[in-house]
């Protein structure tokens, strides 16, 4: 048997490359974001192991994108309108935006920020209610990270999963009356 064994058990040997096209049809099927301790779990290796079978998945070409709740195929997720943002606010009321835009209907796909050396800097976030907000504001806490609008003095864009465009523009309408909204 070749090098790429990884996994035997119960007589059942797995090889890297079939474990790569099970966690990619796993991702694919579910709906809603897998994570990386549950794809370990389930194949009996460590988590690393996974983050490395999803960066080659990544460079043969699978549309993954890592959420702060799992991994997701977004060619899936994204149904609806697509708009942007602009916004500017301290790290104390990303909790009222993402609240502000979830409960009009739309999903905070992303957060973009301009960086002097490195450009464009996406963090994917796929935040669709007020429970995926309150669970990404604690995972922040526990962690004590910063947003990414840390590196802009609070300025960056949000790509948004919209129903419609009234959903879109009450969006609008709440994070102007909050003092988010950045207008030209």
């Amino acid at each position: 048997m070749s090098s790429d064994i990884i996994l035997c058990e119960g007589g059942i040997c797995v090889r890297a490359e079939e474990r790569r096209q099970a966690v990619l049809k796993l991702i694919e099927q579910s709906e809603k974001p897998v994570s990386a301790a549950a794809l370990a779990s389930r194949f009996s290796v460590s988590r690393q192991i996974i983050v490395g079978d999803i960066a080659l998945l990544r460079a043969a070409g699978a549309e993954i994108s890592a959420t702060p709740r799992g991994y997701v195929i977004l060619r899936d997720r994204m149904a609806g309108m697509v708009k942007r943002i602009a916004c500017r606010h301290s790290a104390e009321d990303m909790e009222a935006e993402l609240n502000a835009v979830v409960d009009q209907g739309c999903t905070v796909v992303d957060v973009i920020v301009e960086h002097p050396i490195y450009g464009q800097l996406t963090g994917p976030l796929h935040l669709s209610s007020r429970y995926d907000v309150a669970r990404f504001i604690a995972r922040s806490a526990e962690e004590d990270a910063l947003p990414l609008s840390n590196l802009t003095e609070g300025i960056h864009l949000h790509t948004l999963l919209c129903p419609d465009e009234a959903a879109f523009l009450r969006v609008r309408a709440a994070l102007g009356e909050l003092g988010i909204l950045l207008e030209g």
